[in-house]
């Protein structure tokens, strides 16, 4: 029988203020909120079935994810992995859309980046570095971080310009999963933002 191939869960962190009232949270390190660490056990509840074949457990530096990963039952486990920190904002940091729009109205993250802040590209290359990791360790793995480098990442993942990654909506305290096809050559997201957990 053919050897199954390795599967990486995307977990992003549960709930923050910030995340409610839509500031975007870079490397700001904002604290779950009550509701968050009840969905980050929630999701935690969910992955129980699949804990003894995760090889590898990775999280972002940040409180938010590093919480999360504990809540959800990762946390003794899991590796701080810088590059999994989210976009830095620069000046947008804790910013809304609506608020920044008000000064650019036209303004898209991805297209246009962000003042003093990162680039995509250089998101795009701190994906990169975790999928080699990844790629190089085989096994099945969970990371948990935030929204928009994972974003990044699942584009990256399948061949995709990171651009792409604007196309794909993350809800906290989500669960995601990429893989592959037939082989490693192959490699396809095989779910995506699943808050079936949180529905309970």
């Amino acid at each position: 029988m053919a050897e199954a191939l390795p599967r990486i869960y995307l977990a992003r962190h549960g709930q923050t203020e910030w995340s409610v009232t839509g500031q975007h949270t870079g490397l700001s390190d904002i604290p779950l909120t009550a509701q968050g660490e009840e969905n980050a056990r929630r999701l935690g509840e969910r992955l129980a079935k699949i804990k003894e074949a995760i090889q590898l457990v990775l999280t972002s530096p940040l409180q938010r994810a590093r919480r999360t990963a504990e809540l959800a039952g990762f946390g003794s486990r899991a590796e701080v992995e810088p590059n999994l920190l989210e976009w830095n904002y620069g000046k947008y940091d804790g910013r809304t859309t609506a608020d920044i729009r008000r000064e650019r109205p036209d303004w898209q993250l991805f297209r246009d980046g962000v003042p003093e802040g990162e680039t995509l590209a250089q998101v795009a290359a701190r994906a990169d570095r975790v999928i080699a990791r990844l790629r190089a360790a085989g096994g099945n793995a969970i990371l948990f971080s935030s929204g928009h480098i994972l974003r990044v990442l699942a584009a990256r993942w399948c061949g995709c310009d990171p651009l792409a990654g604007q196309r794909f909506f993350l809800g906290t305290a989500s669960l995601s999963a990429l893989g592959y096809e037939h082989n490693l050559q192959e490699p396809v997201i095989q779910l995506w933002n699943d808050q079936e957990h949180l529905d309970r």
